[in-house]
């Protein structure tokens, strides 16, 4: 039996009015079993969020797997927030053990009236410096020059469940101009196994700003990113950025869909970093 699919935005953001609103879609499927994988896929392609989260209980806790429109991911924060949510209105508050397909990893859901926040603690962290190459191509791709980096902030290959490349541009203005062609990047971040390219701009020492082109899985761009949040934190740690225990990420104000993502960086190299954020049903 193939169980409906809920959907919700995670990362959202508080209104005028107090109201959670703005965040990025996510499709959450909780079944008896998994679907087989064909099966998977065409249901993500049906929903058409930039991911689908897939769950079924597994050895006390849950197997997940996550798909976009065109293809699996290794691993997706905003879905595991919206997953997290959802266990959490059905099982009451807790911490939920997650199996996905190369990690164990954990969420956690916690409800206050009808809003919901979850945590999720990520799989480990790495990150190496990007080649000089490759820079070059990525810079190509987006319009960006060299001139347009942030000096303190060298591009880098990062993991935090899926692979990124992290950009970080010198301006605001530099990252609100992103633009590219969805086929090229299609190309260029299949070929190189990334899951987003993370462009980022430092506000401050634990503010950036973010956007995240998702053409590995035929998505333009997704408005919030928790799988490139872990990448990004992971990375700010192994480079020594002051980051203070923690950092909060802006992103999806360019798209007109404003989301936030909060990360606490513990001191260990390599070792998990949790991201949360608030969801909300979509009716």
């Amino acid at each position: 039996m193939i169980e409906a699919v809920e959907r919700l935005a995670a990362f959202c953001v508080s209104d005028a009015n107090g109201k959670l609103a703005g965040g990025n879609p996510a499709g959450v499927w909780i079944g008896t079993a998994l679907p087989a994988p064909e099966r998977m896929q065409a249901l993500a392609a049906q929903v058409g969020y930039s991911e689908t989260a897939f769950a079924a209980p597994q050895d006390g806790g849950w197997r997940v797997r996550y798909f976009s429109p065109e293809s699996e991911v290794p691993f997706c924060g905003h879905a595991t927030i919206a997953l997290g949510a959802v266990l959490a209105r059905r099982n009451g508050d807790g911490t939920f053990p997650l199996t996905t397909n190369h990690a164990s990893i954990s969420v956690q859901g916690r409800r206050d009236g009808d809003t919901v926040s979850a945590t999720l603690l990520s799989p480990p962290t790495s990150s190496v410096p990007a080649p000089a190459a490759l820079i070059d191509e990525v810079l190509a791709l987006f319009g960006y020059t060299l001139a347009d980096l942030d000096p303190r902030l060298p591009p880098a290959l990062a993991n935090g469940g899926a692979g990124h490349l992290i950009l970080a541009l010198d301006s605001r203005a530099a990252l609100a101009a992103m633009r590219y062609e969805l086929d090229a990047g299609r190309a260029l971040m299949r070929r190189e196994g990334y899951a987003t390219i993370v462009l980022v701009h430092a506000e401050t020492a634990q503010r950036f700003h973010a956007r995240n082109p998702f053409a590995s899985g035929g998505v333009y761009e997704d408005p919030a990113t928790g799988a490139g949040a872990a990448a990004l934190a992971g990375y700010l740690r192994d480079i020594g950025w002051p980051h203070g225990g923690a950092i909060d990420i802006v992103q999806g104000e360019d798209m007109g869909v404003p989301c936030h993502l909060h990360v606490d960086i513990g001191p260990g190299r390599g070792s998990p970093v949790r991201v949360s954020g608030s969801a909300r049903l979509i009716r």
